[in-house]
């Protein structure tokens, strides 16, 4: 079951912003245990050399690459070197994304776009540049990630571009789908909700002014239904059934990975 023995796999965003499971580290790891070959980019290379270690770790079959996912030649560029490794591309995750708070008076024009660069842009490149590889092989499967911001919008804490950037991904995801279904090619959504990854302590603790790591965390925790956070693993999995062959009749969909928070609703 889930096996992708075979399978050469490209993961953007691979690396972490700190130690631990990042989204796109517990992808690359866990395509490269189910059997895939593993194309590892990621625009900082620290972050990605830990990954590399990881899987070099587990004797698992992998590439690192540095790349920036919003730079169009520098994707096709590691697409290309992606091919002449490992002879094909077949399955695609697009992990790259990051927020901004602010709403749509007061966030600044090139922060929105910076936005959309980041986290529309590089899964649009994603997408456009894998495509006629897939094609090639007859056939491929694409996960592009969003966020339950999408779906959720908090009264007091707006981040206009995120928002935006991250529902347009779903809109790209299904268009996808639909042009390329009869061609073989998949592509699906998944949503994480509220996750526990490095960027907590690395990133929101600043960010949303909170005293320490842990009281944010805990904070965290209580918004979710199920009592707590999930992690990189939990979306890693999800990307995984997503990508295999018993997923093969589900394409232009999204896979909520939550905890429940968006049926719940609230703030």
């Amino acid at each position: 079951m889930l096996r992708l023995d075979g399978k050469v796999a490209f993961v953007s965003g691979a690396g972490s912003v700190g130690p631990g499971w990042g989204n796109g580290r517990a992808c690359a790891v866990l395509l490269a245990r189910q059997g895939a070959r593993v194309f590892c980019t990621d625009l900082h290379r620290e972050g990605l050399d830990e990954t590399m270690r990881l899987l070099a770790a587990e004797g698992l079959e992998a590439v690192a690459h540095p790349a920036d996912a919003t730079d169009s030649d520098a994707v096709a560029e590691a697409m290309a070197a992606c091919v002449a490794r490992f002879g094909g591309l077949d399955l695609l995750v697009n992990n790259v994304g990051g927020s901004a708070p602010g709403g749509a008076e007061d966030m600044a024009e090139e922060v929105f776009d910076r936005q959309l660069q980041h986290n529309l842009k590089s899964a649009f490149l994603g997408c456009k540049h894998a495509i006629p590889l897939m094609r090639a092989r007859g056939g491929g499967a694409i996960v592009n990630l969003a966020s339950i911001a999408a779906l959720r919008v908090s009264p007091t804490r707006p981040h206009v571009g995120y928002t935006a950037s991250k529902m347009a991904v779903i809109g790209l995801s299904r268009s996808v789908a639909i042009r390329h279904a009869k061609e073989g090619i998949r592509c699906n959504t998944v949503v994480p909700g509220l996750m526990h990854t490095p960027l907590v302590e690395h990133r929101l603790v600043g960010q949303l002014g909170a005293n320490d790591a842990a009281e944010l965390i805990a904070r965290r925790h209580a918004l979710v239904p199920m009592g707590h956070m999930g992690d990189g693993w939990d979306v890693a999995h999800a990307a995984l059934f997503l990508l295999s062959s018993e997923a093969r009749f589900i394409t232009g969909t999204e896979l909520l990975v939550d905890g429940g928070a968006a049926v719940a609703g609230g703030t």
